[in-house]
């Protein structure tokens, strides 16, 4: 998300490691590659060859973990705040903190954003991936229903349950492993009766995905998409966003998650209805090469604004255009003075930061 440093594939502490990341529960338009990504040289840079699960596992024992975090701190103190460093093995759930209400993260050892609570004391280390969580817990707070598009193992449904308890949460994830702790993370909060599970993903319902049931990786895959291809595939159902458009009661107040890095034109292509009917306020993952087009010209007709969410406050309304350092924008039917109403700042006229 904005200035990101979270779901990057297996632990983005691996030098020189570049490759595509995915919260899952999209699909895209683009074909998928024919060889297994785990024997590409990308796969391979990821895996560490093949180390990276016994580096971490070792990393993640008592006296090792120790070791690390006094290295750390006095070679690299700001390591820390990135959220990027093993956890203790022993740990096995973190809280986190959102406006007051708190929530449960488990297996923070192998899932990347209980990793980051853990490192931040609760809060995501980098503080406009922080904001952008409280965007949306503001405006799950006077939703009746959400959707959260790429849920991983949940951050964002459990944060939205925890400020709101008469919310009802749709999840989508496609990964099997990761839907497995979405799962139990629901359990672990006690929300798991007014929020449903859909281990589908969404976007054009004519494209498939087939993904590995386990990664074999050293964490939780968070960037498993339809750009890459797994031989040992299980099929995962695509769906239309419209065709949730009945299952949410008319008149309801929704808001949204979409955190599908690169095939959000897919997810609102097929979702005019929904967005029509429901006209969610969304918090959305917007990446370099994003077709911006296509997602503006869905939204724009239905009268949605788009403000960049910086480290601390909305940037002021503007086009729909990839920001390199925030990722993040709240796309939402409302005024200015609707969003403030939420208790969200809005900054003035000049952009959040200089062009680079």
């Amino acid at each position: 998300m904005a200035q990101r440093t979270t779901p990057t594939p297996d632990d983005p502490t691996a030098p020189g490691t570049a490759p595509p990341s995915e919260d899952g529960g999209g699909s895209g338009e683009r074909a998928a590659p024919s060889v297994d990504f785990r024997a590409t040289a990308a796969g391979r840079r990821q895996s560490w060859h093949g180390m990276k699960k016994h580096v971490k596992r070792v990393l993640g024992w008592r006296l090792p973990n120790l070791a690390m975090r006094a290295a750390v701190g006095v070679a690299a103190p700001g390591l820390r705040t990135t959220g990027r460093l093993p956890v203790p093995a022993a740990t096995r759930e973190v809280t986190g903190y959102v406006d007051g209400a708190e929530y449960v993260m488990l297996h923070p050892a192998r899932c990347v954003v209980a990793k980051e609570l853990y490192w931040g004391r609760g809060r995501r280390p980098q503080p406009a991936d922080d904001f952008a969580l409280r965007v949306f817990a503001a405006a799950a707070r006077r939703a009746d229903v959400m959707l959260d598009i790429g849920a991983y193992t949940g951050l964002f449904t459990l944060a939205g349950t925890a400020v709101n308890p008469r919310l009802r949460a749709h999840a989508f994830e496609i990964v099997p492993e990761v839907f497995g702790t979405l799962f139990d993370n629901c359990v672990r909060n006690r929300v798991l009766h007014r929020t449903t599970l859909h281990h589908v993903g969404l976007g054009d319902p004519g494209s498939a995905i087939a993904l590995p049931a386990r990664s074999g990786g050293s964490a939780l895959p968070c960037f498993y998409s339809t750009r890459l291809a797994f031989d040992d595939g299980v099929p995962v159902e695509v769906a239309a966003l419209d065709s949730f458009t009945g299952r949410v009661p008319t008149g309801s107040a929704v808001v949204m998650k979409v955190d599908v890095e690169g095939t959000e034109a897919a997810v609102f292509g097929h979702g005019r209805g929904f967005l029509a009917e429901h006209r969610p306020d969304i918090v959305c993952e917007v990446l370099p090469g994003a077709d911006t087009v296509a997602l503006a010209a869905v939204l724009e007709p239905l009268g949605y604004r788009f403000h960049l969410i910086g480290a601390d406050a909305l940037a002021p309304e503007g086009p729909l255009t990839p920001h390199e350092r925030f990722r993040d924008w709240f796309l939402t039917p409302r005024s200015r003075s609707g969003i403030e109403e939420l208790g969200v700042p809005v900054a003035g006229t000049a952009p959040l930061t200089p062009p680079r």
